[in-house]
C-alpha cells in the first residue's frame, strides 16, 4: 500500500446538517465548534439547519465548510487513520493547512471567515457565475472562452470537466457554443466567479487577514491548488494567490500519485472529490467521510489494507 491522503471538500458540497454527527459524538469537535461559535455567533445554526439559499452565500458557506471538513479529519484521525499528506479543494485548502499545522484550528476558522467575507464582497461587486463544462477537452474549452472578454477557465477538475467563471450574459452565449461543440454546461452551486480576476480585490483583502495570523510551514505535506506542488515556507503568499488564480486539481492529484499516494479519503461533505479522483486515477482507492458511520467504516477498511 502507498501513501494515504486526506482531501478536504470545497464549496458546492455544502448542505444543512453538515458536521452535526461529528459534533454530537466527538468532544474535541464540540470544543472546536463552541470556540468558533464565540467568534462568529450563528455558525452552528447555519451548519445544522441553514437553508440552501443561506448556505450558498459565500460568507456563510466557507466558515461552515471549514468546521465540517476539519471535524471529519479530526474524527478519522481519532479512529486511527493519520494521512501522509493532504490537499484541499479551494476553501478546503484552509482546513487542510490547519490540520497540517500551518496555523491553529481557531486561527484557521478566522481565516475561513475572512476569506468568505472578502470573496462574498467581491462577488457582489463583480456579479458572475460558474459552470462546469463536460465532455470537451480542456483546449477546446479554453479556445471557446477566448471569444468572451469576461469568461475564464478556472477549475481544472479532471478529465472532461473544466469549470469556467464568467458574467451571466456572456456565459449564456458561451454555453450555446459549448453545446454546438458537443459538450454541455452544468451550473455550480457557488455565489460568484471564484479563482478568476473577479476575485482580485478579495485576494488583496484576504492578504490583510492572513497577516494577522501566525502562519508557519506545515508539519505535514500539503499540496497547493495554485502550484500543484507541496507548500514550502511561502504559505501566506500561496494562500492569497489561490483566490484569484486557476485551481488545477487534476494536476495536483497526478503529482500526488507520482509522489506515492494511492489512497485518497475525502473529508467533509459529499463525494465530489472522491468521484473526481476516481476519474483522474482509476486504479487508486478512494473513500469519503461525512459522518461517524462512514468514518468508522473507512477507518476499518483502510487499516485492513495496511
Amino acid at each position: 500500500m502507498g501513501k494515504i491522503a486526506f482531501v478536504f471538500s470545497g464549496q458546492g458540497a455544502q448542505k444543512a446538517g453538515m458536521g452535526k454527527d461529528f459534533y454530537d459524538n466527538q468532544s474535541s469537535v464540540q470544543e472546536l465548534f463552541a470556540r468558533a461559535e464565540e467568534i462568529r455567533p450563528g455558525t452552528l445554526q447555519q451548519c445544522f439547519f441553514g437553508t440552501d439559499a443561506e448556505l450558498k452565500q459565500t460568507e456563510n458557506t466557507q466558515p461552515c465548510l471549514y468546521l465540517t471538513d476539519l471535524a471529519a479529519a479530526m474524527t478519522l484521525q481519532q479512529e486511527g487513520i493519520t494521512p501522509d499528506g493532504v490537499a484541499g479543494f479551494s476553501l478546503g485548502e484552509i482546513p487542510a493547512l490547519a490540520f497540517a499545522g500551518a496555523y491553529s484550528a481557531i486561527d484557521g476558522f478566522r481565516l475561513a471567515c475572512a476569506r468568505g467575507v472578502a470573496m462574498g464582497k467581491a462577488a457582489n461587486e463583480n456579479p458572475a457565475s460558474m459552470v462546469a463544462v463536460m465532455k470537451l477537452e480542456n483546449a477546446q474549452v479554453e479556445a471557446l472562452s477566448e471569444n468572451y472578454p469576461n469568461v475564464y477557465p478556472v477549475n481544472y477538475n479532471g478529465p472532461g470537466q473544466l469549470v469556467v467563471a464568467g458574467k451571466k450574459e456572456e456565459l449564456d452565449c458561451f454555453a450555446k457554443d459549448v453545446k454546438e461543440a458537443g459538450g454541455r454546461c452544468l451550473p455550480v452551486a457557488v455565489g460568484g466567479g471564484f479563482h478568476s480576476p473577479f476575485m482580485d480585490q478579495a485576494s488583496v483583502e484576504f492578504s490583510q487577514a492572513v497577516e494577522q495570523v501566525s502562519v508557519q510551514k506545515p508539519s505535514m505535506t500539503v499540496y497547493s491548488n495554485f502550484t500543484t506542488k507541496p507548500y514550502t515556507e511561502d504559505v501566506k503568499n500561496l494562500m492569497v494567490q489561490q483566490i484569484n488564480h486557476s485551481l488545477r486539481w487534476q494536476e495536483s492529484i497526478e503529482n500526488m500519485a507520482a509522489d506515492g499516494f494511492d489512497t485518497f479519503i475525502e473529508v467533509g461533505v459529499g463525494t465530489t472529490l472522491k468521484k473526481l479522483i476516481s476519474r483522474i486515477l482509476p486504479d487508486s482507492k478512494t473513500y469519503a467521510v461525512s459522518n461517524m458511520e462512514e468514518a468508522r467504516h473507512v477507518a476499518e477498511e483502510v487499516k485492513g489494507t495496511c
